[in-house]
């Protein structure tokens, strides 16, 4: 399945402990900074401290971290309209060591992505619809979407945003991406030859 999707151009203002700094400040992301000239996962989830997210979804791809990177990923993200404060204090709680947080507070990123969708009647107001994607130099690589995108969904599923399902995809097109860079690289090679 082709896919036609980019990444919207978005900043955050982010809860860190500044490299060099003791105390935590905001620090500003932009979606230049995290996807340019990278390869990474991301998935997003309804919310932080949630029974699914909490238990399965989260820890699920902190544990798969290394092996998601032996496919040539850069850095996994997980994406929740909460605040940086609730990023930090859920992944802390869980002990999160390495899947890094993306608190899309105001829904911003998750509404130009048309994930935004209304969880009113559990009280959540505007959540992420729950999915996973690669993405490649801030395009849309591949894209998992649950079941159910629409407002107020009564269920939940998770059946293909796990980490699992990622990794599964990841290494069944790891081999022919590898091939087809290296070939590119060699017709690159090739021009610049004839070129010169």
């Amino acid at each position: 399945m082709a896919i036609e999707m980019t990444i919207p151009e978005i900043s955050w203002m982010r809860r860190v402990i500044p490299e060099g700094e003791t105390d935590y400040d905001w620090v500003n992301e932009t979606s230049r900074d995290l996807f340019a000239g990278k390869r990474v996962v991301v998935f997003a989830l309804p919310g932080a401290f949630t029974p699914t997210c909490s238990s399965t979804h989260l820890p699920g791809y902190d544990s798969k971290y290394e092996s998601m990177k032996e496919q040539d990923i850069d850095e996994v993200y997980c994406l929740s309209v909460n605040d940086s404060f609730v990023m930090n204090a859920w992944f802390s709680s869980l002990g999160i060591q390495n899947v890094k947080p993306i608190a899309d507070g105001n829904g911003n990123f998750t509404r130009h992505m048309g994930m935004l969708v209304k969880k009113e009647a559990v009280d959540f107001g505007y959540r992420s619809q729950r999915y996973s994607m690669v993405v490649d130099n801030g395009r849309v690589e591949m894209i998992f979407v649950e079941d159910g995108k629409e407002d107020n969904f009564a269920g939940d599923p998770f059946d293909i945003s796990d980490a699992e399902s990622m990794l599964n995809y990841l290494t069944a097109v790891r081999d022919v991406r590898r091939e087809e860079i290296e070939r590119a690289a060699n017709q690159e090679d090739a021009q610049d030859s004839t070129d010169s």
